[in-house]
């Protein structure tokens, strides 16, 4: 059961993602909207899809987060040749050397861990990822009809190579729809790239602390729901969402341009992330704005472009852009 958080705590339990992000900016260079976005996803308890090419800090950022709220930690590196077994765990026989009796004791996988980086999910099978996703679901793994609940907080935080894509396994729109963010991460600029470089190159390396608990996460779970939205907030949010559906209340460039839309799960998305997003910023009501800021991660994976805006060049993201400019809050 979610921990219930008072009204008047909500600014105390909100100081631990404060110190948690400010944690953050001193080992990670730049990247500032990505390790915000990654954030409220956190804070909100959702899970994360994060698009990048290799080299740009996901390992380090995920496991930078770890570090700061004293979660154990573990890297699951997808391949075509990775089980459901290898990531929930598996059966085995053993002798008690006591009694000289075989008995059946469950192993532990790497899904029993607080924070789990999916690294390259699209390179293994159907399989293997659902085997992951029905964990980050239900909160629990079920291996020879006994069920064993994970540990709390637990937070997914899958990557997908955008360049190589001969011999991958994309995951299924409705698969997808279980991550509450798709966040790109982009190059560093000029000026951070030469931090970066400065930064990496020296026998001299910061490390992340400790600045979070993981019931002071679980607290902040709790006071996220907590956060109060106002009505035209959730107005707002429902409006964007069933504007994403070609029918009679999406406009025209929707109407051209996209096969399928959002479902119910994105709005939920929108509020929650509003809300995470205000207790991020120092405020314990969401705003229309907030909405809009995390539009993009929202819902990029869950609007579906047709063959004519592939033709056009148009993408997800633009139409969301269009969206945004479209539905006014």
């Amino acid at each position: 059961m979610p921990t219930r958080v008072e009204h008047g705590s909500i600014e105390r339990v909100a100081d631990a993602a404060v110190r948690v992000e400010r944690e953050l900016s001193k080992i990670i260079v730049g990247q500032q909207r990505v390790v915000r976005e990654i954030l409220i996803a956190f804070v909100a308890g959702g899970h994360c899809l994060l698009r990048g090419v290799p080299g740009l800090a996901k390992t380090l950022l995920i496991k930078t987060l770890a570090d700061s709220v004293a979660l154990k930690f573990n890297r699951i590196q997808f391949t075509p040749d990775l089980m459901p077994s290898d990531i929930v765990g598996a059966e085995v026989i053993e002798e008690d050397r006591a009694t000289g009796k075989r008995v059946i004791r469950f192993i532990q996988g790497p899904i029993f861990a607080n924070i789990i980086l999916a690294d390259e999910i699209n390179r293994t099978p159907p399989k293997t990822q659902a085997a992951l996703l029905e964990a980050m679901q239900e909160y629990q793994v079920t291996v020879n009809g006994v069920r064993f609940p994970l540990p709390r907080p637990l937070f997914v935080l899958a990557t997908q190579n955008p360049i190589e894509q001969e011999g991958t396994y994309p995951l299924p729109e409705a698969q997808l729809d279980r991550f509450m963010f798709n966040v790109v991460i982009e190059y560093p600029t000029a000026d951070e790239e030469r931090r970066i470089l400065a930064m990496t190159t020296t026998t001299q390396h910061d490390e992340a602390s400790p600045v979070a608990s993981g019931e002071e996460i679980e607290q902040l779970h709790a006071a996220v729901r907590e956060v109060p939205a106002a009505e035209n907030v959730i107005d707002y949010a429902a409006r964007l969402v069933r504007a994403t559906r070609p029918g009679s209340e999406a406009p025209d460039f929707v109407q051209k341009w996209v096969r399928w839309g959002a479902g119910p799960r994105a709005g939920q998305a929108l509020l929650l992330g509003a809300k995470a997003r205000a207790l991020l910023d120092g405020r314990v009501v969401a705003a229309p704005d907030d909405v809009a800021a995390v539009a993009l991660p929202v819902l990029r994976h869950r609007v579906l472009v047709n063959f004519q805006a592939e033709a056009d060049g148009i993408d997800a993201d633009a139409i969301v852009d269009r969206l945004l400019a479209h539905v006014r809050a």
